[in-house]
């Protein structure tokens, strides 16, 4: 019969948990002796304790062992860079290689549809070929006829604007036509009321002023 495994979970009485504590960090400090001493290995252990004490143990120095770790660990941060540069300057230059390939295949295809390098064509691949072209042929027409379509329609717009301009100049210069007569018509009045009626008699006297005072 196979027992599951014990799930672990924090002692909740504090009395429980201190002692439970001391037990397994005194154990846990002698295995550490104990691995250091048989199999001749630096070893360092640090704990705190839940109210911040410190327990150490170190087979040498504490602060050589800590200062090897140092090192050890910006090493391997170095060696997993490399790595992964190398490892990121590899993919690059696949991707460049599948772009080439890619490149040439367009290259190739470009020139099949120009009609080059197509001797060696298959009855297939010429048959492909002409498809592609006349759905090309085929979507150009549908474009070419929109673009004249708009066309027209620019143009229809700018005539009724050109047309609504004309009648609107025609009607102002047909209103200015009808005003000069009515505008001659008034200047003539006046001029006749301003100058002097006909029905008033005029007498020119000659000689000096007392003969013309006896007459």
């Amino acid at each position: 019969m196979v027992r599951g495994k014990t799930q672990m979970k924090r002692i909740e009485n504090a009395t429980s948990r201190q002692v439970t504590f001391s037990k397994r960090r005194s154990g846990l400090l002698k295995k550490a002796f104990e691995l250091s001493v048989l199999c001749d290995a630096e070893v360092a252990l640090i704990i705190f304790s839940p109210r911040g004490k410190l327990y150490e143990f170190a087979s040498s120095s504490m602060q050589g062992t800590i200062e090897r770790y140092g090192k050890h660990t910006k090493d391997n941060q170095a060696n997993n860079k490399s790595a992964s540069t190398d490892q990121n300057e590899q993919q690059l230059k696949q991707e460049a290689s599948g772009m080439m390939k890619q490149i040439e295949h367009l290259e190739v295809s470009k020139r099949k549809l120009l009609g080059e390098s197509v001797g060696l064509c298959t009855i297939e691949e010429l048959q492909q070929l002409e498809q592609q072209l006349e759905s090309s042929v085929n979507r150009i027409r549908a474009r070419k006829t929109q673009v004249f379509k708009e066309q027209i329609e620019q143009l229809r717009e700018k005539e009724r604007v050109l047309t609504a301009e004309n009648e609107r100049l025609f009607e102002k210069c047909g209103a200015m036509q009808q005003r000069e007569p009515e505008t001659e018509q008034r200047e003539k009045l006046a001029c006749n009321e301003s100058s002097p009626s006909s029905d008033v008699e005029t007498e020119l006297f000659i000689g000096l002023p007392e003969r013309r005072s006896k007459h």
